[in-house]
């Protein structure tokens, strides 16, 4: 008996994410499984790949060997796969991780495409803030995201996804100059915000304390209950433009004329996998073309 593509990829999955039980829910299986398989795999070779302490997982120096091997394999099976142009022989779960702006813009018709171009792929989608789906990245608890930067690690692969501008609106019936407004005219009002510990909320606390105005800036837990405290006339907010595009052309909201903004976010698709699955990298292409036009990097 030789080793199979099972007994490569749990191989892969074990030495990559440290535990057989993660390595289990990458590849939608049970931990008695992964462990079947590479105790099948070690029988095999006739060595020890793995050394198991306390629950984790590390390489013995012939497992770290065998791991560039290993992948070398994975990708030569990705590649016969591609030439055969069959994209239903695809099959698996993709752990998606988006932002919330992704969630509420383009994520349906992104999942509606993927799923016609690859019906055999499950999505495991979470809605994150974008700090989160890059710890969850490193750590390999998702496989691919679309996220807004500044990112402190590089990834194996990425792609641009384009930015998305701010824009300062109101109620309607929100009393407040039909033209320029000041920091002082803002500050009779509250001001929505993102989540603490996010850049835009830090870039907005730090502008207005340098501006000396005391404004109340009253974060919320996300993007869609600050539209919404906005829309119900709560307060001010500066968000995305894709977010409240709609809104503003059905004049259920007005831009705020103030002359400050928090950098536009930029956006990227990025995943650590290795080798890069063909159908993650047509999902990035996939989400390149239905990110709002107004979303792209000039």
């Amino acid at each position: 008996m030789t080793p199979n593509l099972k007994h490569i990829q749990a191989f892969i999955a074990v030495a990559e994410l440290g535990t057989f039980r993660r390595a289990a829910e990458r590849l939608n299986t049970t931990q008695p499984n992964i462990s079947s398989r590479i105790a099948q795999l070690e029988e095999q070779l006739g060595f020890r790949l793995m050394e198991r302490d306390a629950g984790s997982v590390r390489l013995t120096p012939r497992g770290q060997s065998l791991l560039a091997p290993a992948r070398a394999i994975l990708a030569a099976n990705e590649a016969f796969v591609a030439a055969a142009d069959d994209d239903t022989l695809y099959s698996g779960v993709l752990r998606l991780g988006v932002s919330e702006l992704v969630a509420h813009t383009w994520l349906q018709p992104f999942l509606i495409e993927l799923r016609e171009r690859f019906p055999n792929i499950d999505v495991e989608l979470t809605v994150d803030l974008s700090a989160n789906l890059s710890k969850a990245l490193a750590a390999h608890d998702l496989d691919l995201t679309f996220q807004s930067g500044p990112f402190d690690r590089k990834t194996r692969f990425s792609a641009q996804l384009g930015q998305a501008p701010y824009a300062w609106v109101a109620s309607r019936a929100l009393d407040l100059p039909s033209g320029k407004v000041s920091a002082c005219d803002l500050a009779r009002h509250p001001i929505l915000a993102h989540p603490r510990g996010t850049v835009p909320h830090r870039q907005l606390d730090d502008h207005f304390r340098s501006a000396n105005a005391k404004v109340r800036i009253v974060p919320a837990t996300n993007n869609a209950v600050c539209l919404q405290m906005t829309l119900d006339g709560l307060g001010i907010a500066c968000l995305p433009r894709p977010m409240i595009e709609e809104h503003l052309n059905a004049d259920r909201l007005r831009e705020v004329a103030y002359g400050w903004r928090p950098d536009a976010l930029f956006f990227e698709a990025r995943c650590d996998l290795d080798p890069l699955p063909p159908y993650v990298a047509e999902a990035a292409k996939i989400a390149q073309r239905l990110s709002p036009p107004q979303d792209r990097k000039s």
